[in-house]
């Protein structure tokens, strides 16, 4: 009977230390596409942004100056700053009919996209400061993460609440499109900023929970690949948000 309850405690230990290579595979993997995209997004915007600086400045430029005068006016400009939340909404409906690969390049093709999108902060603020908020959002970013990965305490129940703040936030910086408060610019930024660090920390924990939740299925591995995609455009774009909303208080302006 000992050398039974011995056994078991062995097998239990061996299933125990699967599950937790397993899940650090996953989450590297998640970590690893949210990292390429956040190149992607990077080399983009910065390209894009330095020519729409040049142009500016009356400076010489990679791309036609057409191009560029084109995409910084209505009606491109509408197009390229709301196309990455049409993308984002088709992701969430055509995932389950994707290819890995597909989905994969998908969320590249997004990440591109999103460059080209915020790529006016270059022309709006310094490099410096952009490169020390950028610092500081890795810094918090990762700190979060981590707390979402490690923490015991349940975090599900924020879900509902950052979601309807996200559509708040929404909202608000619609609103103030037309009243050009800047008391309220100031609350929105301070709010967004509170609620994609919630949103880092939840996501993270949310990821890690559907992992263990399929790992055992059938085509569990199957899911978890494409649910590493998924995961891993959730935890870029609570990046890039709190990235964009620290900008507004850190960043100097040109």
């Amino acid at each position: 009977m000992a050398e039974y309850k011995t056994v078991r405690r062995a097998g239990a230990g061996v299933r125990t230390a699967e599950i937790d290579a397993g899940l650090r595979a996953h989450m590297n993997k998640v970590y690893g596409l949210m990292s390429v995209a956040m190149i992607v997004t990077g080399i983009i915007s910065w390209l894009v942004g330095s020519d729409l600086n040049a142009a500016m400045s009356g400076q010489e430029t990679r791309l036609p100056l057409g191009v560029i005068q084109a995409m910084f006016t209505a009606p491109l400009s509408y197009v390229i700053m709301f196309a990455p939340l049409g993308m984002v909404l088709f992701f969430g409906k055509a995932v389950n009919n994707m290819s890995q690969s597909g989905a994969q390049m998908f969320f590249y093709v997004f990440a591109g996209l999103m460059g080209l999108s915020i790529s006016s902060i270059f022309g709006m603020y310094t490099e410096y400061s952009i490169a020390q908020t950028f610092f500081v959002t890795s810094i918090a970013f990762a700190s979060l993460s981590l707390y979402g990965y490690t923490t015991k305490k349940d975090i599900s129940a924020w879900g509902s609440f950052l979601i309807m703040g996200v559509i708040g936030l929404i909202i608000a910086s619609i609103v103030n499109i037309f009243l050009q408060s800047a008391a309220m610019e100031f609350a929105v930024s301070a709010l967004g900023v509170l609620i994609f660090a919630g949103l880092t920390a939840y996501d993270t924990q949310k990821i890690k929970n559907q992992y263990l939740q399929v790992r055992g299925m059938p085509d569990g591995e199957a899911i978890a690949a494409k649910m590493a995609i998924s995961g891993a455009l959730s935890l870029y774009l609570d990046f890039i948000n709190l990235f964009l909303f620290l900008l507004r208080f850190m960043g100097n302006r040109n």
